[in-house]
């Protein structure tokens, strides 16, 4: 018989502990991890997220324990990646009723990737609640924390955030609570905020901005410890960790031009860049200019920048140098935004595009500050 692990009045902590090396992306967890799911007890029964796909079974017979899963209302996915959805093909299967909770894109992904396209799904957006019977969620979306479909969901009665991957960190815990454990947990903590949050920085920024206003007394996230001991703390240390760091950093932009199209895009890439805190130098080499300054402005540059109509033989040249090339492959690596295209291509007047150079403006800038 499992051990009623209690998270707050009538909620539980029905998820697993991996104690093994545990690969993980392109990392192996030498500490393991927990997958922490969630079972709110209330008068429509709802499960706050799932397991690893390798543990579905052992989920479901843990969660007998405690509910018959037919009686289950919600499935409530903050993230679709099958260290959190993995078990809810099987969930599903066993909960015929059940309405599955998430974002518009989530419910896209969670239908093809488990064949569910057959099931209710309710669409939720920020700010939207719901009532399970006793308990109120409450919902924000927080897309790039750090996919774009995940969503973070709060108890407003026990005062409960379920933060998904955000605030989480990996170890294999039997303690679970960070009031119980011995050992400092900050560096696991920190650890996993560098790896997995910190690219995605500016949404972190994003998502404080959101949870602000709510009064948090215990952060219950997807991966290692439940944070119920001065919660507040850890939201600060992601707070201090994803400030913009770009004051001192320079881009410099370099652009020929026939019609002055060029120039406005880069005008356009220079005011996004400035939005970061980056300092931006811009210059027009089809005017007279000094060689000299020219080497002394990329001497001291952290982005160099070039416009021109001949993209393709600029970046094959750039391929051959020894400088880090941002293209559209490094961007999905570090900040997983697959809707940012580099290099930059606009066909005729860039004033028409002016909303995508300004995201991509900004996404460049975030790549190079911290």
């Amino acid at each position: 018989m499992k051990k009623s692990i209690k998270v707050a009045e009538n909620t539980y902590w029905v998820g697993y502990v991996d104690d093994r090396k545990v690969p993980f992306h392109r990392l192996t967890l030498e500490k393991g991890t927990t997958y922490n799911s969630y079972l709110l007890m209330t008068d429509k029964p709802t499960i706050i997220d799932t397991v690893d796909i390798s543990f579905g079974k052992v989920f479901m017979e843990g969660l007998k324990e405690y509910i018959n899963p037919e009686e289950i209302k919600y499935i409530v996915i903050n993230h679709v990646e099958p260290d959190h959805s993995g078990a809810l093909p099987l969930l599903a299967s066993k909960a015929k009723d059940a309405v599955i909770v998430t974002t518009e894109l989530g419910a896209e992904e969670l239908k093809l990737m488990y064949r569910l396209q057959n099931r209710e799904f309710l669409i939720v957006r920020d700010g939207d609640e719901l009532d399970i019977g006793g308990k109120t969620l409450k919902f924000f979306e927080t897309p790039y924390l750090h996919t774009e479909e995940t969503m973070i969901t709060y108890c407003v009665e026990d005062k409960v955030l379920y933060p998904c991957d955000i605030f989480s960190s990996h170890v294999a815990t039997y303690d679970l609570f960070n009031d119980l454990v011995s050992e400092d947990i900050m560096p696991d903590f920190e650890v996993y905020y560098k790896l997995i949050m910190h690219p995605h920085r500016p949404y972190v920024q994003s998502m404080i901005e959101k949870i602000k206003d709510i009064k948090i007394d215990i952060i219950a996230p997807s991966h290692g410890y439940i944070l119920r001991n001065n919660p507040s703390k850890f939201i600060e240390i992601y707070d201090s960790m994803s400030k913009p760091q770009g004051e001192n950093k320079k881009a410099l932009i370099i652009y020929s031009t026939m019609t002055g199209n060029t120039k406005k895009l880069a005008e356009k890439l220079s005011l996004g860049l400035e939005d970061k805190g980056v300092n931006t130098e811009v210059i027009n080499v089809s005017k007279d200019f000094n060689m000299n300054e020219i080497k002394s402005s990329i001497e001291s540059a952290d982005l160099l920048l070039f416009g021109s109509s001949a993209v393709e033989v600029i970046n094959d040249y750039l391929k051959n140098t020894n400088i880090k090339l941002l293209d559209s492959s490094y961007m999905i690596k570090v900040t997983g935004m697959n809707d940012i295209s580099l290099p930059v291509r606009v066909k005729f007047n860039p004033d028409l595009e002016e909303e995508r150079i300004k995201n991509i403006a900004h996404a460049i800038g975030d790549s190079i500050i911290g």
